[in-house]
């Protein structure tokens, strides 16, 4: 190879790593560093492909049950350890039928492909199982809110959000530690 020909390829070559990087920072910044899960931005993009796909869809949102008290009681590391489990339980959950995220302090959400294939009891139950944490069992309660997409006018994520949110209120006005659906 001549000098012209590799002063040529050396800016390209430059802007080919320049442009792997930026790729790879881009998907970090749609995953939540604690949790691994779906960053509000990368859920978003997925959820809408979803809702587009699958008129069965459904938007769930998850929020932890006294998560400040344990934080407090605990400290900010059995709060992690929480927030974490609660992950790998909304994953787990979620599987091959929907995709998990989390929004941002303990506040979770999933949107599934199908409602009638899963099974919500099963998740608030996973939800609620005590966590191991430093030799002792910490109780963990989460409330589920969940809109199914046919229920909706017109199907739209944000209308679905602002349901499964009224939704899971009302689950915790209902003395916490369980799911309802919108209605």
């Amino acid at each position: 190879m001549d000098l012209q020909t590799a002063a040529a390829i050396a800016p390209l070559l430059g802007w080919a790593v320049h442009g792997g990087i930026l790729t790879r920072r881009l998907a970090t910044a749609r995953r939540d560093p604690l949790t691994g899960l779906h960053t509000r931005a990368g859920w978003t993009t997925r959820a809408e492909h979803n809702i587009r796909r699958h008129p069965h869809a459904a938007v769930l949102l998850v929020d932890l049950d006294h998560f400040k008290t344990l934080n407090d009681t605990h400290g900010h590391a059995a709060g992690d350890a929480a927030l974490i489990a609660t992950a790998d339980r909304l994953s787990t959950w979620c599987d091959h039928h929907g995709t998990p995220g989390r929004l941002g302090g303990d506040e979770f959400v999933a949107v599934v492909r199908d409602l009638a294939a899963v099974d919500l009891d099963a998740l608030t139950a996973a939800l609620h199982q005590p966590l191991p944490y430093d030799g002792a069992s910490l109780p963990l309660a989460a409330s589920v809110g969940v809109c199914p997409l046919a229920e909706l006018a017109a199907p739209s994520l944000t209308d679905a959000l602002a349901a499964a949110d009224a939704a899971m209120y009302a689950a915790k006005g209902r003395g916490r530690r369980g799911s309802r659906i919108s209605r």
